[in-house]
């Protein structure tokens, strides 16, 4: 296996990440691309699936640039979920992909739940928007032409790897989200399938995210670099890839992967249905994962960064100023529901709210408050976790939010447990390439494989005075959300003169 390279490729909500390495986890090239999103009207968010697809083909050529004489053995693909994207027979999307953050069918979720009251206890999820159910019933009411041509649902990675291969294909993480199928039971629901007015037809096959979906093609190897005939797995959610790639499995340890958004990563024996979660499928089979898909982390700071201090200060220099600020934020409470929220409170209203400011807040003291206020929402879902049963014990921190290290520390203190920083912290591609190595036959006993390749770069203990403070910050900060909650909704109502929200 000397000779050769694992391919992982993950389709984020900014940009695709491209990452080859050893079959040992070492990193040897990486390629990164962005693209766009559009907000055509108020809670609509959609991207171009023909970007992602370049986005993979410039990621994939600056990653494979300085890297010569080696063999790509094998690909897997994950992404950001869930998804709507309609395609014709051909594979050709026949709109604009509804990526995971579009709230347009919050009517089409309500009727779901009114058709299908057992909804939450069959799908594993709450009746939400979020999921592709209710996107697939705006999609049928508001564009039946476009739906009638629909030959498949495809999900991100089930796209690109149909780019690649030119098969279809779903993966069970993915089909999960589609609140479609049986969580329990792993199959299809009649009764989901005709609420929604679709049918199993409506979807390619599914199968685990390490079977082989398919070979490179001819066409793709020309723009990719990858050699034809490369297998490429079927592959899996980002937040399970990230699962794997922190080496959690098993309950008592979780993952929190942070980019534009946190997520949560707790794996539980068997199937709980605890509706403030997202219940999902894992990379590895016979395994089940619940996701507190939560705040808009990344995204908050970037909104600090390029909003409120219009760039004047880079990220780097915002971090900084925060590091002079104590705990408690000089009073300065932040709530990160910037684009709404999903897990535990899954409220489409909710808005960002900085609580506290006088006029001698200061710059470090508002970056702080970001820091300390998307750590109370990690908090509030180990909190809702654990009362409905799951272990937590540790948390394994992966993705771009690890190299702060007063980030993690907040985070250390704020949950009382230890906070540890894995050496591979792509985010998901290490993950990708683990599942890809397991489809190829590289790792026969996962477990043992990832005690060996998962190394641990950094712990961050709590502080037992700062968690006892923290604690009485928390519920200031629970508190300000539930006496304020319904002007949420009120506002809504109000947002823009002029215009129907």
């Amino acid at each position: 296996m000397n000779d050769v390279l694992l391919l992982g490729i993950d389709i984020g909500t900014t940009a695709t990440k491209v990452t080859l390495f050893t079959p040992e986890g070492l990193v040897v090239g990486e390629g990164r691309a962005t693209y766009s999103t559009q907000h055509p009207r108020p809670g609509w968010v959609e991207q171009d699936p023909e970007q992602w697809w370049n986005a993979v083909c410039d990621a994939m050529k600056n990653a494979m640039s300085e890297i010569s004489n080696v063999r790509v053995a094998g690909v897997a693909v994950s992404a950001q979920a869930p998804t709507l994207i309609a395609v014709d027979k051909n594979g050709k999307p026949l709109r604009s992909a509804m990526i995971w953050m579009d709230r347009r069918a919050d009517a089409e979720a309500d009727e779901l739940l009114r058709k299908v009251p057992t909804l939450t206890s069959i799908s594993g999820n709450r009746a939400d928007p979020f999921y592709v159910a209710a996107k697939i019933s705006w999609f049928r009411k508001n564009e039946p032409e476009l739906f009638a041509q629909t030959h498949y649902f495809l999900q991100i990675n089930g796209y690109i790897n149909f780019r690649l291969t030119g098969e279809f294909g779903l993966d069970p993480a993915h089909a999960t989200l589609l609140q479609l199928r049986d969580y329990k039971k792993g199959s299809w629901s009649q009764e989901l399938l005709s609420a929604v007015g679709v049918g199993v037809e409506h979807f390619p096959e599914i199968r685990e995210s390490s079977a082989l979906q398919g070979e490179v093609t001819a066409a793709a190897s020309w723009v990719t670099g990858l050699r034809k005939g490369t297998p490429v797995f079927f592959g899996t959610v980002d937040g399970a890839a990230a699962a794997l790639e922190a080496g959690v499995i098993d309950p008592g340890i979780a993952a929190e992967m942070t980019g534009t958004s946190t997520v949560l990563l707790m794996p539980i024996e068997g199937a709980i249905v605890e509706p403030a979660f997202i219940a999902m499928a894992h990379a590895i089979p016979d395994r089940q994962l619940l996701l507190g898909a939560m705040v808009s982390s990344g995204a908050s700071v970037q909104w600090l960064h390029e909003k409120m201090f219009a760039g004047n200060s880079s990220i780097a220099e915002l971090m900084a100023s925060a590091v002079e600020v104590g705990p408690g934020s000089g009073g300065v409470i932040f709530l990160p529901y910037m684009m709404g929220e999903r897990a535990p409170i899954w409220h489409t209203n909710a808005r960002g709210v900085f609580f506290g400011l006088s006029l001698t807040t200061s710059q470090g003291a508002l970056v702080r408050a970001v820091l300390e206020g998307t750590a109370f929402a990690m908090a509030h879902n180990v909190e809702v976790a654990r009362k409905a049963g799951v272990v937590i014990n540790e948390i394994r921190s992966i993705g771009g939010g690890t190299k702060n290290s007063l980030w993690n520390q907040i985070k250390a203190d704020v949950l009382g447990i230890p906070v540890v920083i894995p050496k591979a912290s792509t985010g998901a591609t290490f993950g990708d390439a683990l599942v890809a190595g397991i489809g190829l036959g590289f790792y026969p006993d996962v477990r043992a494989t990832l005690l060996d390749v998962v190394k641990i770069q950094s712990t961050y203990q709590p502080d037992t005075a700062r968690h006892a403070y923290y604690q009485l910050r928390y519920q200031r900060y629970r508190d300000l959300y539930e006496n304020i909650k319904n002007d949420f909704d009120k506002s809504a109502e109000s947002a823009s003169f002029g215009e129907k929200q």
